[in-house]
């Protein structure tokens, strides 16, 4: 059994261009073989969303079938009061748990891509920067 390939997917929420994430995807999952995994802090707008239609696209031309996604939304308001620190924490658990690969789509200096990128690259993960 092989250990899948983990690729971390961090962006701006603002992120717009979907080509450059579809195409570094895209690259990554053709030259690796196995249980490829899309990790994305699950943000319904931006970089996050992006990846994730990435995963759910190749679904649907049945080609993805070694491909999943793993969501991790933070949880910004623990016991019904706001937590600005949630993003931060939840940037920390997704490095944490290790990946291959780094993948960041910053836009205008975004604090919590540019965190994880750097929590990131600190770990040992190469990180491949992309900014607008």
């Amino acid at each position: 059994m092989t250990t899948p390939y983990r690729v971390l997917v961090t962006g701006s929420r603002d992120w717009a261009d979907a080509d450059p994430i579809r195409h570094a995807l895209t690259t990554a999952w053709l030259r690796h073989t196995g249980t490829f995994i899309v990790v994305h802090g699950a943000c319904p707008t931006g970089a996050d969303w992006i990846a994730s239609d990435w995963v759910t696209n190749l679904h649907e031309g049945e080609l993805g079938a070694n491909v999943t996604e793993e969501p991790h939304p933070a949880d910004w308001r623990p016991g019904g009061k706001f937590d600005r620190a949630a993003g931060f924490r939840r940037n920390a658990d997704m490095v944490a748990l290790g990946a291959n690969l780094c993948l960041a789509f910053i836009r205008n200096s975004s604090r919590g891509a540019t965190h994880t990128a750097n929590l990131a690259d600190r770990a040992g993960i190469p990180v491949r920067l992309w900014t607008a």
